[in-house]
C-alpha cells in the first residue's frame, strides 16, 4: 500500500456517494507498501453503524484490463470462506470507478486484525494452512492471468536497471545477469499451478492472536506454480531482521501447508530453484523502484539488497530438507 494519487476531499466524497457509503467521516492515506494508492475510509451508511473500508487507486504495474480479474478473485475467495476482502459494488452495480480521467479505483471491505512484525511458529502454522486453503479454493476459479513478473518480466526489469544497478551495490549488475542466465536454463515447468497471491508479505496478512484474519492486497495475483507462491511467502516471513534463514518458521509453515496439500516429489526437487526465482523477482522490482522514485509520493521504498542476501542463501541450498521437507 502507498499513496501516489492524492485525492481531494470532493473526490473522496464523490466516491463515497458512488458506492452508497453514506456520510464520509474520514479518509486516511495509507503509506505502507509500494504499488497502489490506498485510503482507509470511515463512513456511516444511513440507518447503520459506522463502518470502514479500503479504497484503492490502481497505479504503476496494474493494468486497467486486469482489475476485473482481481475483483472477481477476491469475491470468489470470500465466498469460499477465505479471510479475503470483499469488493463493494457501486450504486450502478459496477465494482470499479474511474478517477482522474483514466485511473481505476475500487472499494473493498475492511478486515479485522493486524500484521505481525515478530512472527512465531504458531503464526507460520496458521499461515501455512491459509495458503494451502487458498491453493485449494482456486481449483474452480476459471479466470486466469499470466504472471507479468515471471522470467520474461525479470529480463525486462533487468534491462531497465542494468546501467545503474551498481549504484545500489558494486557488482549487483553482474550478480543479477549471472542469476538470470542460470534461471533461464533451470526454471522448472509442468508443476501444479493455479491462481496464486504472489505477494504474501507480513503487511498483507492480518492476525487476531495466532489466527489468520485477513489476506489482503491481491494485485499481483496471477496463474503460476503453487510452490513458487510458497517460496515467495517463505522468503517474506522466514528470515530474521539480519536476513539469516529462520528454519523453525519455515518448517512450521511447510508442515501446516502439507497437512492440507502434500508437496509432490517433483516439487521438492526444484524448491531451491523456485526460492532463487522468488528472491530475484523482488530484488529486481525493489531495485527498479529504488532507481525510479516518484517525486511527492507517500511511499516507503524498500531495500533491494535484502533480497540479494536471500538470493545468496538459496544459491547455496542443494537439498529441500533445508526448508523442512
Amino acid at each position: 500500500m502507498a499513496v501516489y494519487t492524492h485525492l481531494q476531499p470532493e473526490e473522496l466524497t464523490a466516491l463515497s456517494e458512488a458506492y452508497g457509503l453514506g456520510m464520509l467521516h474520514r479518509a486516511t492515506p495509507i503509506a505502507e507498501g509500494v504499488e497502489n494508492s490506498n485510503y482507509m475510509l470511515e463512513y456511516q451508511p444511513e440507518g447503520s453503524a459506522a463502518a470502514r473500508g479500503i479504497l484503492t487507486v490502481y497505479e504503476k504495474r496494474v493494468r486497467v484490463e486486469d482489475v476485473p480479474f482481481y475483483l472477481a478473485l477476491m469475491e470468489h475467495l470470500a465466498e469460499k470462506g477465505l479471510p479475503c476482502p470483499r469488493p463493494l459494488r457501486r450504486r450502478d452495480g459496477a465494482y470499479a470507478s474511474v478517477v482522474r480521467t483514466s485511473k481505476r479505483a475500487a472499494m473493498v471491505s475492511f478486515l479485522p486484525g493486524r500484521s505481525v512484525t515478530q512472527p512465531t511458529p504458531a503464526h507460520l502454522d496458521a499461515l501455512g494452512e491459509a495458503v494451502a486453503r487458498l491453493h485449494d479454493a482456486v481449483a474452480d476459479f476459471t479466470p486466469a492471468r499470466a504472471n507479468d513478473l515471471a522470467l520474461a518480466g525479470w529480463e525486462r526489469l533487468f534491462d531497465a536497471i542494468a546501467e545503474r544497478a551498481d549504484s545500489i551495490a558494486p557488482g549487483l549488475a553482474r550478480q543479477v545477469k549471472d542469476e538470470l542466465a542460470f534461471l533461464r536454463r533451470a526454471w522448472p515447468r509442468d508443476l501444479p499451478m493455479g491462481v496464486v497471491h504472489a505477494d504474501l508479505f507480513p503487511d498483507n496478512v492480518f492476525f487476531e492472536g495466532t489466527r489468520v484474519s485477513g489476506l489482503i492486497d491481491w494485485y499481483f495475483a496471477c496463474t503460476d506454480a503453487f510452490l513458487y507462491d510458497v517460496m515467495i511467502t517463505i522468503n517474506a516471513w522466514c528470515f530474521s531482521p539480519q536476513h539469516s534463514f529462520d528454519a523453525p518458521l519455515a518448517w512450521a509453515f511447510l508442515a501446516a501447508y502439507q497437512r492440507r496439500r502434500p508437496i509432490r516429489a517433483a516439487e521438492r526437487a526444484v524448491l531451491p530453484i523456485l526460492a532463487r526465482g522468488a528472491s530475484l523477482r523482488f530484488l529486481l522490482t525493489r531495485a527498479y523502484d529504488w532507481l525510479h522514485r516518484e517525486e511527492g509520493a507517500l511511499v516507503t521504498v524498500k531495500d533491494p539488497m535484502e533480497y540479494a542476501r536471500k538470493l545468496a542463501f538459496h544459491q547455496l541450498v542443494t537439498d529441500a530438507g533445508v526448508y523442512g521437507l
